[in-house]
């Protein structure tokens, strides 16, 4: 895919994050913070067009040597899905993991969902927005404790707020499409 088609599809995520994802008021967030906005991916990336850029996007972000991705569900599962779908039409067939946050009270008992990959094999973690790093944090270790390769997570929107930070402090790669600002402005230039 090409640099403007790219460009396409992050302005028209972009749009529909700013849309259907970002919330203004008083809330509490996963890491226990309080927060005066809210961003919840899962309308955009359950949305037909909000998957399709979320799979194109971060796919283009995504190294050849890639044998994975994978995140800690609820809110990585509609991401690592929709880039596995992208990456087999593309034929680069990348297939998607998804890392319970307790292991399944039944049958195998596994924290991770998805093929088996062979040890040692390079996994990416994905996100759907990162505050302090602690949820995609889990996704690493569970994925490590496998036998599997982390070094990167990539997340749609960075609230920086210490997540970029906490990751390079334990040696990973971390990059977002988005970071709040990216929000935060183009709500000001809509109103």
């Amino acid at each position: 895919m090409n640099v403007e088609d790219l460009k396409v599809w992050r302005d028209r995520l972009l749009e529909l994050l700013c849309e259907f994802a970002y919330r203004e008021g008083d809330f509490v967030l996963s890491s226990g913070q309080q927060s005066s906005y809210y961003i919840n991916c899962k309308p955009v990336t359950l949305h037909p067009e909000g998957a399709l850029a979320t799979g194109r996007l971060l796919l283009s972000m995504l190294s050849a040597d890639v044998d994975a991705v994978a995140g800690l569900t609820l809110g990585a599962d509609p991401i690592v899905s929709a880039v596995s779908v992208v990456s087999a039409l593309g034929d680069r067939p990348i297939p998607a993991l998804i890392v319970r946050k307790e292991a399944k009270g039944h049958g195998t008992m596994a924290y991770i969902e998805g093929p088996t990959l062979s040890e040692g094999a390079n996994v990416v973690v994905l996100e759907d927005v990162v505050t302090t790093g602690k949820s995609a944090m889990q996704a690493v270790e569970r994925l490590r404790g496998a036998g599997y390769k982390v070094d990167r997570i990539l997340s749609l929107i960075d609230r920086e707020q210490g997540g970029a930070e906490f990751y390079r402090s334990v040696g990973l790669d971390f990059e977002a499409v988005f970071t709040i600002k990216d929000i935060q402005e183009w709500m000001a230039n809509k109103s």
